[in-house]
């Protein structure tokens, strides 16, 4: 709560009227949410600036309503004494005259809440089954070669269409689908027709349009029955339905929806000037191509017939041609005999040159055969003699042989180490004594240093 609201025994803050309407509008706008309000249209006025003012009123009050021009110029219908409307307003407080007012966000009138909430969970579950997916969509055909309509044939958006149609493209063929846009029966006569369409299979492109008008006399475009038949067609289909503002389940299914239906005949055909100055566009680039073909094939022409000679003039050249490679060859031919028959010719010389001799040769095989025999027992004998002085070596250095002698090797029994020096061990120690031949055991009593 705004702080000029809290009230203190020991202080009253005395309050101007501008501060207490500042606060009370404060207070409004900030503890009541937008709210759907109910009630009867009076004195309703339109000023010059656009704007709308009236009161809203029941049997047992009424309150002052606004709705500005950038605001009520969505409404598609005009307002008037006595009408029973909806309204999402703003609760407030106009400051300057203390009034309570309604700031109207937008309005409809009464009882169109069931339709509004009927589109949405229509439109909700359509969406949810992929009807609405631009995966799904179809693209227009780049020119398309007929046209067919599904509409009234009385409706002003019927003239519209063929008038665009005329002056975009007049020799492209229409076909009208006559079918009911309005009333109970309309959404089946709808589908109906745009199945039949399908079926006859004559046109590239289908256009769903109809005029402008309230939610309840476009509802037949929002009943599942003609979304179902517009996802089924395999015919591209553009809905031109209403005014900018309007907005239907066909324009959700359509593969591409049109702000209006004059739009739609203007998606479905090109305009006649552009493909006039674009057909231009290319007459020039293809005689520019042309031209260019035909100078480069001169061009290849004037090159091909100075390379070409007359077919005698080119025989007897490759007559003569043909006579100085044989003699070519003949020479050739000469020369390359030749040059084999002296390479022959010397390496039956060098072969005569070098041919051994098998007597001679056989004869020094045998005097070599004696050396190495003689080599070989020399070398033996000298390897035994020094065989036999390593022997004589290998055995002074045995020490068995040492042993032989009269020596003996000691060892100490508690690390079993050969005990080279006395101070090795200690009286009391026990020492094993080896002979050439067996070994004992003793006790140390003694031990001196020399």
């Amino acid at each position: 709560m705004n702080t000029f609201f809290n009230i203190s025994h020991e202080r009253l803050h005395v309050l101007t009227v501008g501060e207490l309407n500042r606060a009370t509008k404060q207070f409004l706008e900030q503890n009541m949410p937008l709210l759907w309000v109910q009630g009867e249209i009076s004195n309703f006025k339109c000023y010059q600036s656009g704007h709308w003012y009236f009161s809203l009123k029941d049997a047992s009050a009424q309150v002052r309503c606004v709705l500005f021009s950038h605001k009520n110029q969505y409404i598609d219908w005009q307002p008037k004494d006595g009408m029973q409307v909806e309204v999402l307003a703003l609760v407030t407080l106009y400051e300057p005259r203390g009034d309570f007012q309604l700031n109207i966000e937008t309005m409809r009138r009464a009882g169109l809440g069931e339709l509004y909430e009927a589109f949405e969970k229509l439109k909700s579950k359509l969406e949810k089954s992929g009807l609405f997916s631009i995966e799904t969509k179809k693209t227009l055909p780049v020119y398309t070669k007929q046209i067919g309509i599904i509409t009234s044939p009385d409706t002003a958006a019927l003239r519209d269409v063929l008038a665009t149609l005329q002056r975009r493209m007049p020799w492209l063929p229409v076909v009208i689908y006559p079918t009911l846009v309005q009333g109970k029966t309309a959404a089946t006569s709808i589908a109906n027709t745009i199945k039949m369409a399908c079926e006859r299979s004559e046109c590239d492109v289908l256009i769903l349009c109809r005029g402008g008008g309230s939610i309840e006399d476009l509802w037949a475009f929002n009943e599942e029955i003609v979304a179902l038949a517009i996802a089924a067609s395999p015919i591209p289909i553009i809905s031109g339905i209403g005014h900018e503002t309007d907005f239907t389940i066909a324009d959700f299914v359509a593969d591409i929806r049109a702000p209006t239906p004059t739009g739609a005949a203007e998606l479905a055909s090109k305009d006649r000037i552009e493909l006039g100055h674009r057909l231009d566009i290319l007459h020039q680039r293809l005689y520019r191509d042309a031209w260019h073909r035909t100078e480069n094939a001169m061009q290849q022409v004037d090159i091909l017939s100075h390379r070409l000679i007359y077919p005698g003039d080119r025989i007897k050249h490759q007559i003569i041609q043909l006579h100085h490679l044989q003699d070519r060859f003949i020479k050739t031919w000469q020369y390359q005999t030749e040059k084999r028959q002296w390479k022959l010719l010397e390496l039956t010389q060098r072969i005569i040159t070098v041919s051994p001799n098998i007597s001679r040769l056989e004869q020094r095989q045998k005097e070599l055969l004696v050396r190495m025999h003689h080599e070989c027992s020399r070398y033996f004998s000298s390897l035994s003699i020094r065989m036999q002085h390593l022997q004589v070596q290998l055995s002074h250095l045995n020490p068995q042989s040492v042993l032989a002698r009269g020596y003996s090797i000691t060892f100490s029994m508690r690390n079993n180490i050969i005990i080279c020096d006395s101070k090795q061990i200690n009286p009391g120690d026990k020492i094993q004594v080896k002979f050439a031949h067996g070994l004992c055991e003793a006790d140390v009593t003694k031990t001196k240093n020399s």
